[in-house]
């Protein structure tokens, strides 16, 4: 299983301000979409609660202590279960039993598969997709960071990416914009996988 970072990055490292994006660039919304479709995405509560619904076309994974006490209503011995009221959405205590049952096809109770309308391809790359803390914890896991790199400062954020050792990535594409169809600032797209 590849683990993959997405994230859109300013350059003083802010992502969001008060549990929103902090801007609205349709390329990178494109970009997000055509590259998590069809894959898991692993999120933390606070990104769940700023989408409201699950992401069409795949797997949705929130890690959140508060939230899998409600969700699993089965036993603590079962996490993960899908939530009555949020069909579609797992929910796991801990990065560590989000990536584990990421690597695995997702059930509710024995022999029967959760519906997330995902290709069985779903666990061949895991998307982390935030916030701030999420992307903070997984960091150490990740073997590709796909960073839009918006050519920007922020200082109203209250949301920062970690720093990222330049030592240990190579990028492996760039593709750049002067600007978007309602975006002044430019932008890039940078693929990077760990050395």
């Amino acid at each position: 299983m590849t683990i993959s970072i997405i994230a859109a990055i300013a350059d003083n490292g802010a992502i969001g301000r008060n549990n929103q994006l902090l801007w609205h660039i349709t390329e990178d919304l494109r970009y997000f979409k055509r590259i998590t479709s069809g894959h898991t995405v692993i999120m933390g509560r606070k990104t769940w609660e700023s989408l409201g619904k699950p992401l069409p076309n795949r797997r949705n994974i929130v890690i959140s202590r508060s939230l899998a006490a409600i969700y699993d209503s089965n036993s603590p011995a079962n996490p993960g279960s899908n939530s009555p009221a949020n069909p579609g959405v797992e929910v796991y205590s801990t990065i560590e039993q989000a990536l584990a049952a990421a690597a695995n096809e997702p059930t509710v109770a024995p022999g029967q598969p959760i519906k997330h309308n995902v290709s069985n391809n779903s666990a061949q790359e895991v998307f982390i997709i935030g916030g701030g803390e999420i992307y903070r914890q997984t960091l150490p896991y990740a073997h590709k960071l796909y960073l839009t790199l918006v050519h920007t400062n922020i200082a109203y954020a209250d949301t920062f990416f970690p720093a990222v050792n330049q030592n240990e990535w190579r990028e492996i594409s760039r593709e750049s914009f002067d600007r978007g169809e309602n975006f002044e600032s430019p932008f890039e797209f940078v693929l990077f996988a760990r050395v």
